[in-house]
């Protein structure tokens, strides 16, 4: 006789949203990896993960601007500076998952609690474009703003209560995504452009 497997246990987000004075562009990823992939207690932890190198591209001209080799980690404080330069604001999709396969793959992500993203922008109206990286993470902000996905590297108009916004989905920063660290940096270079970020002078020739 079978019996009903029980569910993996439902694991909380360990951290506050990062907001800096007045943010104009709130980045989305899922949920983060689990502890052990940790460099840093903050967003995009792990030392294989590219955000902060195609962050380092876009903003520093220099992929490893905010990497610390002899420390193996990323430079935390350089990093909350440049956020705070630029206005961008960091959470994540999932407030509360389940590990279905007890790995950081959004394929087997099981979101119990998504973000209260009405409630971020009704304390931070100053936010007019919202960035979410990977599939998993912009059908979330699409299914509570009723608005359709939008194609990778493309972006939609959408409206939240009484806060209108710009949904941008970007390639993700995995390294499991098939696309070069150069191309991708190239892809959220637009982006930034776009919305008026000042960004370093040789990150828009590059073509995603």
């Amino acid at each position: 006789m079978e019996t009903n497997q029980a569910l993996p246990a439902v694991e909380r987000h360990p951290w506050q949203p990062y907001l800096p004075p007045r943010p104009r562009v709130l980045m989305l990823g899922t949920f983060p990896p689990k502890r052990e992939r940790w460099s840093m207690e903050f967003y995009y932890p792990n030392r294989i993960n590219d955000m902060w190198r195609i962050m380092g591209l876009i903003f520093l001209e220099d992929s490893q601007a905010l990497w610390l080799p002899e420390e193996k980690r990323f430079d935390l404080g350089a990093i909350k500076r440049l956020l705070d330069d630029k206005g961008i604001a960091l959470w994540d999709t999932g407030m509360a998952v389940r590990r279905l396969k007890d790995n950081a793959s959004d394929k087997f992500l099981d979101i119990v609690e998504p973000i209260d993203l009405l409630g971020l922008l009704d304390a931070h109206p100053t936010i007019e474009a919202v960035v979410t990286a990977g599939e998993k993470a912009s059908a979330v902000v699409a299914s509570l703003t009723g608005c359709d996905v939008p194609a990778t590297g493309a972006c939609n108009e959408c409206r939240l209560g009484n806060h209108s916004f710009v949904h941008y989905r970007m390639p993700s920063s995995s390294r499991a995504y098939p696309l070069s660290l150069e191309k991708k940096a190239a892809a959220y270079a637009q982006m930034f452009a776009r919305l008026g970020l000042e960004i370093a002078q040789n990150s828009l020739p590059l073509q995603p």
